[in-house]
């Protein structure tokens, strides 16, 4: 009967060994029944974290995507088995789920004890559904971005490049002022031109954000592109008197990689962290190795963010600073993301941040999703 229906169904017992898995849920993750017969879940099934989901004790229900042997999305329902215990009969019973309850002594029922003997996986294939609303709400964005960007490139852009030539201008003309006029204007025009190519960065920025180039994967080093992009700040954490301490492990494997594209993720993190500074700080950077992932941490020493900012620091256009465009680390996101990556920050007010990107160099069947992320909210008009 369990064979014959949609829904796969894994039980496994206390110590998280597969004790029985139905036709459905050995399609769903790519497995052969009589090998995973008597193996953990984790083992079988990379990615689940399976602390968390029983942590509560109770029934619960979550969404996860597969990415092997096909990619889906999977919502399932985790109920623990739960034998229960009672005091034996004057008939001899023992442990039982049906058996009578013995009263005290004052007649009251005494309540059995129950003890957890595994759980029981149930999982429905919601792909088709999830993707259809993914792809009207993306749509529905995308198009709306796209009106946004081109309206933004003609308003914004056109103007700028306008101011870029009479700069020019303006400085030949001064040239031929007397010093203490030429002096005061140069600062002007230095001035002037720092505010339009501040402008045209967020530009940049924001196109950059919208319309992302897929990544041209390749084996890179990546201690290699961490380095370069640390000279790439050279003379500025010179001119702050920003150390950098840099602790790469040397026996990383290669990863399948966009090189531009990861620089640009770590140009990002590196001068979040440099502003965040000011001045006289220490920059830690550090790469290691897990099981599925390589990891690169970069730990700065400057004012952190409350609990309040740092729920919001992948909204588009939030900042702390007075000039950011506050779409670095959304930039970020998305291209450690695009590479099948993950990336969380940790602070707290007032003691430095820590950012740490995970990218996977073993394929890991599926990614836990986080709470609400299956249920996209429109977008508002």
């Amino acid at each position: 009967m369990f064979n014959a229906i949609q829904e796969g169904i894994i039980v496994i017992d206390s110590k998280r060994r597969i004790t029985y898995l139905n036709n459905a849920a050995s399609g769903l993750f790519g497995l052969e029944a009589g090998e995973a017969i008597g193996k953990r879940l984790d083992e079988r099934i990379r990615g689940l974290d399976w602390e968390s989901l029983t942590r509560s004790g109770g029934p619960v229900s979550h969404d996860m995507e597969i990415f092997y042997p096909q990619n889906r999305f999977i919502n399932f329902y985790v109920v623990p088995l739960v034998m229960e215990q009672r005091e034996p009969t004057e008939a001899g019973g023992g442990l039982s789920a049906v058996a009578l309850a013995k009263a005290d002594d004052s007649g009251q029922p005494v309540p059995p004890t129950a003890e957890e003997v595994g759980h029981v996986m149930i999982l429905r294939d919601i792909t088709e559904s999830r993707r259809t609303a993914q792809q009207t709400i993306e749509s529905e964005r995308l198009n709306a971005l796209r009106l946004l960007a081109a309206g933004v490139a003609h308003e914004i852009g056109n103007p700028l490049n306008s101011l870029h030539i009479h700069l020019q201008l303006m400085e030949r003309s001064v040239q031929k002022l007397h010093d203490g006029e030429k002096a005061e204007l140069e600062q002007s025009i230095d001035v002037a031109r720092s505010e339009v190519n501040r402008l045209d960065s967020i530009v940049t920025q924001f196109l950059k954000a919208i319309r992302p180039s897929r990544p041209q994967l390749r084996p890179e080093n990546v201690n290699t592109i961490v380095e370069e992009a640390v000279r790439f700040f050279a003379p500025e954490l010179q001119d702050r008197d920003i150390v950098v301490e840099q602790e790469l492990r040397s026996d990383l494997p290669l990863l399948q990689l966009d090189r531009d594209q990861m620089k640009q993720a770590f140009y990002n993190v590196i001068k979040n962290s440099v502003e965040a500074m000011h001045r006289h700080g220490t920059l830690r950077i550090r790469t290691d190795l897990a099981d599925t992932h390589v990891i690169v941490r970069f730990v700065d020493t400057g004012g952190g963010m409350s609990a309040e900012n740092l729920s919001r620091v992948f909204e588009p256009y939030f900042t702390t600073k007075p000039t950011g465009s506050g779409l670095g680390l959304l930039i970020v996101r998305r291209i450690v993301r695009e590479h099948g990556g993950e990336l969380s920050i940790e602070s707290s007010q007032g003691e430095g941040l820590t950012l740490t990107i995970r990218l996977p160099f073993i394929d890991k069947r599926i990614r836990m999703l986080e709470a609400g992320e299956a249920r996209d909210q429109r977008p508002e008009d």
